[in-house]
C-alpha cells in the first residue's frame, strides 16, 4: 500500500498479486490468473457488463494497467523507482502491530485506534482493511485477520488531528481470542 495525499492505494504489484521481487515470467502468471478473475465475461448479471463503473470492470481495468507497466522492463524500472521514492517520503512517528491497536465492535464493524501523542487518534475500521484486502471473520474462536499471503503488510495511517502518521504492520497470524469492547 502506497499513501497518497492521505489516501493509500494498492501498487501495481498487489493489483495483480503478485512480489516485487518477482521475476517477469512470475508477474505473467500472476497477470493471467487476475486477468481471468475480472475479465467481464465473468461477470454474473448481463446489466453489470453494460455498467462501467462496475467494480469488476474498474478491476479488470487496473490489472491491464498493472500489467502496461510490469510486463515492460523498463517502465517496470521506473516504478519501482518511484515506489521507492514514496515509500522515502512517507515519515512515520513509528510502527505499530494490530496488538497495539484499541479495537472496539461498533454493530457489526471493528473500530481500530492507537492514540497520537497530540491526544486524537490514529484509526481505521475493518472494512477498510477488507478493502485493502486484508479482511476479518469472524468464528468461535474469536476474531482473525484473512490475509492474502503470509508475508506482513502495512499501511500508513495519518493522525486525525496533526501531521504524523503511524504505519501499521499487518501480521497474517493476527489472532484476537475473545471479542473486542462493544
Amino acid at each position: 500500500m502506497i499513501l497518497s495525499n492521505n489516501l493509500s492505494c494498492k501498487t501495481h504489484y498487489e493489483i495483480i498479486g503478485a512480489k516485487e521481487d518477482a521475476s517477469l515470467e512470475e508477474i505473467r502468471k500472476s497477470y493471467r490468473s487476475a486477468i481471468l478473475n475480472f475479465h467481464p465475461d465473468k461477470l454474473q448479471k448481463p446489466s453489470e457488463t453494460s455498467n462501467p463503473e462496475s467494480v469488476m470492470g474498474n478491476q479488470f481495468l487496473e490489472v491491464q494497467k498493472a500489467w502496461e507497466v510490469l510486463g515492460d522492463p523498463r517502465s517496470r524500472a521506473l516504478y519501482d523507482n518511484e515506489l521507492r521514492t514514496l515509500r522515502q517520503d512517507v515519515i512515520t512517528a513509528e510502527d505499530i502491530s494490530l496488538e497495539d491497536m484499541a479495537i472496539e465492535d461498533v454493530g457489526g464493524c471493528l473500530e481500530l485506534s492507537y492514540r497520537c501523542r497530540c491526544g486524537d487518534f490514529f484509526s481505521i475500521d475493518s472494512s477498510e482493511l477488507a478493502e485493502m484486502g486484508h479482511p476479518f471473520s469472524r468464528d468461535g474462536n474469536g476474531i482473525s485477520l484473512q490475509a492474502p499471503s503470509s508475508l506482513p503488510a502495512s499501511i500508513i495511517l495519518p493522525c486525525g488531528s496533526c501531521s504524523l502518521k503511524i504505519r501499521l504492520v499487518i501480521d497474517a497470524d493476527f489472532k484476537l481470542p475473545s471479542e473486542p469492547n462493544s
